[in-house]
């Protein structure tokens, strides 16, 4: 799939790191290091602007290693870039850790992967039908 970028960054483009990686790391493109301190969030520029097609969305997620290593999180994880959005992807960041985190240009900070979606129409019904399951959830199967 080919998708039109615009990369307003100093960096490369978003690439997959290993040869069955499904995301793409995402680099941060800053004028200068930002601090976030413990608990703190902050939305980190990437200078990418996409124009995925109709029936695609752009999810950003953590990397794992961030978050392990640092406790680097993202706060509406996963995001969702939408077909018709233009504007630049920018990743809310927060840092669970007790520790202040720098973030630099060039860092990557999040992982982007395209996927299709659906698009649904609602038929409202009285009932629904059976499931074993039924309404059961949050435990509803017990614990481990």
């Amino acid at each position: 799939m080919i998708i039109r970028i615009i990369n307003r960054s100093k960096n490369n483009l978003p690439a997959y790191e290993t040869a069955h990686a499904a995301g793409m790391d995402l680099r941060a493109d800053l004028e200068s290091a930002v601090i976030l301190q413990p608990m703190e969030r902050k939305l980190i520029p990437t200078g990418l602007h996409i124009e995925l097609p109709e029936g695609f969305e752009a999810q950003i997620r953590p990397r794992s290693g961030l978050a392990f290593k640092h406790g680097i999180g993202i706060v509406n994880s996963p995001g969702t870039v939408d077909a018709d959005y233009r504007g630049e992807i920018k990743v809310l960041l927060i840092n669970f850790s007790a520790e202040p985190f720098e973030v630099n240009t060039g860092d990557r900070i999040a992982q982007m992967i395209v996927a299709r979606h659906e698009k649904v129409s609602w038929e409202e019904v009285e009932i629904l039908n059976e499931t074993s399951r039924g309404a059961g959830g949050y435990g509803h199967t017990g614990v481990g």
